[in-house]
């Protein structure tokens, strides 16, 4: 998976926006105003993802790929390199992870639209 699949699937998302809010290299996708991944433009190898505070230790040590979140809090966020032996399906999964947790934190009723719209998506 590279920088082009991740940025096709983020903007795939219901009401999901790209930005550049911290410097014109780093792209931010957000939903609802909330971030859900960051990506280096110029790097291209790795993204952060927000992770469920229970598993982004699980993952750090089962994962090679997968280390504390650069710049980001460590409890939340996941880096994820790419350019590993990660199978895709694994990494978008991640993705769509990233986005619910996101999703899942909004007020009831944004919430339960953009998991419809979502679910709606896959069908």
């Amino acid at each position: 998976m590279d920088i082009l699949d991740v940025r096709e699937l983020c903007l795939s998302l219901p009401q999901s926006e790209e930005t550049t809010p911290f410097d014109e290299t780093t792209l931010v996708y957000k939903v609802a105003g909330k971030m859900f991944l960051l990506a280096d433009m110029t790097d291209g190898r790795a993204v952060n993802v927000k992770c469920d505070p229970d598993h982004v230790i699980a993952l750090r040590e089962r994962y090679a790929e997968v280390t504390p979140g650069w710049h980001m809090n460590k409890r939340h966020w996941n880096t994820v390199d790419m350019a590993g032996d990660l199978p895709e399906p694994l990494i978008r999964e991640w993705i769509l992870d990233s986005y619910r947790l996101v999703v899942n934190s909004l007020p009831r009723a944004k919430r339960e639209t953009l998991l419809r719209l979502l679910e709606e998506d896959k069908t």
